[in-house]
């Protein structure tokens, strides 16, 4: 489903992810009320969501859509390149960032990507994200919390590193395990935080004070 409160970029949006032949346009909407409405009733699998719109604006929309029982995948597609967005949009429940100025084959491989259950960030965006935390310019809560208590020490030291941009192979040689024990670690993690994929980890990792600001991993992954 393509939300866009712009006719012809909605119509753009649609006509691209439509002349797929995996993939099908079930429906548009021109604001965050309406699509949340619309989806209720046609159950699409991925949402191409824009984040200002009037009313009920796109973040307000996600997190309205990823609140309930087998939510869609949020896809969020924004001419502003703010970390604020960012943030907000994850933290709501997207499973993903674009900017609109990305090439048709780049949101189509987005579509694709968030179907498929995995995140979705642009290198730049990922890069924004992680050196934003890095920097200390989104604040961490240094409450304990439970999700964090329920990690067994190994599976503690796979979502620092996740939350570093570290890759499953740099895990594995840091904590000198292999890459499929790696990710067995990161589905369990994954599963006990409450989160979808690594970036959501990264976010629980920072928020919940695991994770203090300070220097980025020079060698830290821009896909997630």
């Amino acid at each position: 489903m393509v939300v866009d409160d712009q006719v012809m970029v909605r119509a753009g949006l649609a006509a691209i992810v439509g002349s797929q032949p995996d993939l099908d346009v079930v429906g548009e909407a021109g604001d965050g009320a309406a699509a949340v409405e619309l989806a209720a009733t046609l159950r699409p699998d991925v949402i191409l969501m824009d984040i200002r719109m009037p009313g009920v604006d796109g973040l307000t929309a996600t997190a309205r859509l990823t609140a309930g029982p087998n939510p869609p995948r949020v896809l969020v597609l924004t001419t502003f390149h703010h970390d604020a967005y960012v943030f907000q949009a994850l933290r709501a429940g997207a499973s993903g960032f674009l900017l609109k100025d990305s090439d048709p084959a780049e949101l189509v491989a987005a579509v694709r990507t968030v179907a498929a259950g995995d995140a979705m960030l642009s290198p730049a965006v990922t890069r924004s994200l992680i050196d934003a935390f890095a920097a200390g310019t989104v604040a961490a809560a240094p409450e304990a919390d439970p999700r964090i208590d329920a990690l067994t020490p190994r599976e503690r030291d796979v979502l620092i590193a996740i939350a570093q941009g570290l890759s499953n192979a740099e895990i594995g040689a840091r904590l000198g395990i292999t890459t499929g024990t790696v990710k067995v670690h990161v589905n369990a993690l994954l599963g006990k935080i409450g989160a979808r994929d690594r970036v959501q980890a990264t976010i629980v990792a920072y928020d919940t004070g695991l994770v203090s600001p300070g220097p980025r991993h020079p060698g830290g992954a821009a896909g997630v």
